[in-house]
Protein backbone atom coordinates (compact mmCIF):
# COMPACT_ATOMS: atom_id res chain seq x y z
CA UNK A 1 0.00 0.00 0.00
CA UNK A 2 2.94 2.64 0.60
CA UNK A 3 4.50 1.53 -2.39
CA UNK A 4 1.18 2.48 -4.25
CA UNK A 5 0.92 5.94 -2.57
CA UNK A 6 4.83 6.47 -3.12
CA UNK A 7 3.85 5.86 -7.18
CA UNK A 8 0.87 7.73 -7.38
CA UNK A 9 2.49 10.66 -5.35
CA UNK A 10 5.79 10.31 -7.64
CA UNK A 11 3.47 10.15 -10.92
CA UNK A 12 0.92 12.86 -9.96
CA UNK A 13 4.24 15.75 -9.05
CA UNK A 14 5.78 14.80 -12.93
CA UNK A 15 2.53 15.44 -13.85
CA UNK A 16 1.56 18.68 -12.19
CA UNK A 17 4.99 19.84 -13.43
CA UNK A 18 5.17 18.82 -17.07
CA UNK A 19 1.48 20.47 -16.87
CA UNK A 20 2.54 23.63 -15.63
CA UNK A 21 5.75 23.69 -18.54
CA UNK A 22 3.55 23.33 -21.60
CA UNK A 23 1.46 25.78 -20.80
CA UNK A 24 3.99 28.54 -21.62
CA UNK A 25 3.93 27.60 -24.81
CA UNK A 26 1.00 29.44 -25.51
CA UNK A 27 2.19 32.70 -23.51
CA UNK A 28 3.83 34.00 -26.77
CA UNK A 29 0.46 34.93 -28.45
CA UNK A 30 -1.05 36.54 -25.50
CA UNK A 31 2.33 38.33 -25.20
CA UNK A 32 2.13 39.43 -28.91
CA UNK A 33 -1.36 40.53 -28.36
CA UNK A 34 -0.24 42.65 -25.01
CA UNK A 35 2.55 44.28 -27.02
CA UNK A 36 0.08 45.18 -29.90
CA UNK A 37 -2.55 46.80 -27.68
CA UNK A 38 0.39 48.37 -25.79
CA UNK A 39 1.47 49.88 -28.94
CA UNK A 40 -1.82 50.79 -29.87
CA UNK A 41 -1.98 52.71 -26.78
CA UNK A 42 0.86 54.64 -26.81
CA UNK A 43 -0.06 55.95 -30.23
CA UNK A 44 -3.30 57.09 -29.26
CA UNK A 45 -1.59 58.53 -26.20
CA UNK A 46 1.03 60.73 -28.83
CA UNK A 47 -2.46 61.67 -30.67
CA UNK A 48 -4.16 63.15 -27.95
CA UNK A 49 -0.77 64.88 -26.72
CA UNK A 50 -0.79 66.69 -30.43
CA UNK A 51 -4.35 67.59 -29.82
CA UNK A 52 -3.55 68.73 -26.79
CA UNK A 53 -1.08 70.49 -27.95
CA UNK A 54 -2.84 72.11 -30.60
CA UNK A 55 -5.92 72.68 -28.42
CA UNK A 56 -3.47 74.66 -26.05
CA UNK A 57 -2.01 76.79 -29.05
CA UNK A 58 -5.46 77.79 -30.51
CA UNK A 59 -6.77 78.47 -26.84
CA UNK A 60 -3.90 81.20 -26.65
CA UNK A 61 -4.23 82.55 -29.96
CA UNK A 62 -8.08 83.41 -28.67
CA UNK A 63 -7.10 84.67 -25.55
CA UNK A 64 -4.14 86.89 -27.00
CA UNK A 65 -7.45 88.11 -29.21
CA UNK A 66 -9.33 88.62 -26.95
CA UNK A 67 -7.07 90.82 -25.06
CA UNK A 68 -6.57 92.79 -28.39
CA UNK A 69 -10.65 93.25 -28.52
CA UNK A 70 -10.93 94.23 -25.13
CA UNK A 71 -7.76 96.45 -25.56
CA UNK A 72 -9.35 98.11 -28.35
CA UNK A 73 -13.08 98.17 -26.72
CA UNK A 74 -11.51 100.13 -23.75
CA UNK A 75 -9.96 102.59 -25.92
CA UNK A 76 -12.99 103.39 -27.96
CA UNK A 77 -14.84 103.66 -24.63
CA UNK A 78 -12.49 106.31 -23.29
CA UNK A 79 -13.05 108.10 -26.87
CA UNK A 80 -16.42 108.04 -26.47
CA UNK A 81 -16.79 109.34 -22.68
CA UNK A 82 -13.85 111.97 -24.39
CA UNK A 83 -16.28 113.23 -26.79
CA UNK A 84 -19.29 112.90 -24.34
CA UNK A 85 -17.32 115.38 -21.95
CA UNK A 86 -16.37 117.86 -24.55
CA UNK A 87 -20.01 118.04 -25.48
CA UNK A 88 -21.17 118.48 -21.88
CA UNK A 89 -18.68 121.11 -21.42
CA UNK A 90 -19.73 123.18 -24.56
Amino acid sequence: MRFAKLIIVSCLTIFMTAGCETGGQNTAGIDSAAIKAAQAAQSTAKQALQAAQKAAADAARAASAAEAAAAEAKAAGDKADRVFRKGIRK
